[in-house]
Formats: C-alpha cells, sequence, structure tokens
C-alpha cells in the first residue's frame, strides 16, 4: 500500500467533524474514556468542540481534489488552542454538574500547556484499516511544515507507555525522548502508568 491516493489538508473538511471525532476516539478511548465516556457522548462532545483550524487531515479516495474519506487526524496546540475545545461549562453542561466536576478535573489532568516557540501535538489518529500506509508520516511532515510557518523552534508530543507503536512512529520521524514521568496513581483512572515526552527541533523562518 502507498500514500499516493491519500491527500493532506489543514482544518477539517466540511461536514466531517463527526468522522474527525470518531478516528480521535478510536484512537484516543483509553485516555479520553473515563472523563468524556460513554463513546458516543465522548464522540459528540469532540464533534461539537472541534478547533477545525488546529488540525490537519489525511483523505482517501477523492479525485480531482473533490471529497475524500478521511482516514486519519493530527491535532496540535498553538496560542492557546488545541484540536479540542470546550471549557468547564461546556463539559458540565452534556455530563451534569456533579460528573461534570469530576470529568473536568480528569481532563485537567491531561492538559498540556506550549512553551514559548513551541508547538504541541495532540496526537494522531489513523483509521486502523487504512495503516501501514505511510499516513501518520504525511500528517507529521505537515505538522512540521505548519511549526515553521509558525516561527516555532521545536514541536513537543506526549506518548504514554501503553503505545509503543505511535513512540515508534515519532523516533521514524526525527523525534527523540527526552523525559520520562511515571504516573502509577493514575494507571487505574486514566490506564496509563508513564508518560514520555519527546522533541523535535524545526528550524523556524
Amino acid at each position: 500500500m502507498t500514500t499516493e491516493s491519500v491527500e493532506v489538508r489543514r482544518g477539517v473538511p466540511e461536514g466531517a467533524a463527526a468522522r474527525v471525532a470518531e478516528l480521535y476516539w478510536e484512537a484516543f478511548a483509553g485516555k479520553l474514556g473515563v472523563a468524556l465516556g460513554p463513546a458516543a457522548a465522548g464522540r459528540r462532545f469532540i464533534a461539537e468542540h472541534l478547533h477545525a483550524d488546529r488540525a490537519v487531515t489525511a483523505l482517501s479516495g477523492g479525485t480531482g481534489g473533490e471529497g475524500g474519506r478521511v482516514v486519519g487526524v493530527a491535532g496540535y496546540q498553538l496560542a492557546g488552542r488545541g484540536l479540542v475545545g470546550g471549557d468547564a461549562a461546556a463539559v458540565r453542561a452534556q455530563y451534569g454538574p456533579v460528573q461534570g466536576l469530576y470529568r473536568v478535573f480528569l481532563l485537567a489532568l491531561l492538559e498540556r500547556t506550549p512553551a514559548r516557540g513551541e508547538l504541541v501535538m495532540d496526537g494522531i489518529a489513523v483509521d486502523p484499516a487504512e495503516r501501514s500506509r505511510g499516513i501518520g508520516g504525511l500528517l507529521l511532515r505537515e505538522i512540521e511544515a505548519i511549526a515553521v510557518e509558525q516561527g516555532c523552534r521545536r514541536i513537543r508530543l506526549d506518548v504514554v507507555a501503553e503505545n509503543p507503536r505511535a513512540r515508534e512512529l515519532y523516533e521514524r520521524h526525527g523525534f527523540r525522548a527526552v523525559r520520562v514521568q511515571r504516573t502509577p496513581w493514575l494507571r487505574d483512572v486514566l490506564g496509563f502508568g508513564a508518560v514520555t515526552t519527546m522533541h523535535k527541533e524545526v528550524a523556524a523562518r
């Protein structure tokens, strides 16, 4: 399989919010499930609070620049905005005042704030049926291009120990581990016991 029939675009195509939410949930349900589950509620929350301008999407099957099915998405944070928005009030509105407050606390544990001159990735999600086609690499290259255009000096991401496939992808594309934070107290709550922070230096314009 090749990436010849895959087109990478910035943003979320019109009408594709639910599809992006589906892919994102499939990839990160293990981490987001406790905070935003059950699955139907989590996908709905993501779709309703997407920041389309903080996404890069991969489409397959389109012809002549038309249509195509979203088969991959990468999110990123810049200037205080990430792929998925929704403040505490939005969480409480969907999940109720009591459950919502607990979920806000859990989501806060997952927050990552970019340092000056840094683009933070919100993760990559690729349709399981489309993996091993190089789609993740295409998305990463476009994220790097955005970082350069925005004058960032590096890209930062966090990958959990339970996702070695993702770490291998990042390492193939020049990311290096700079810190491992062991979080055994989060294993029963959020499903992971260690997080590796990875950096890739980029040449800002």
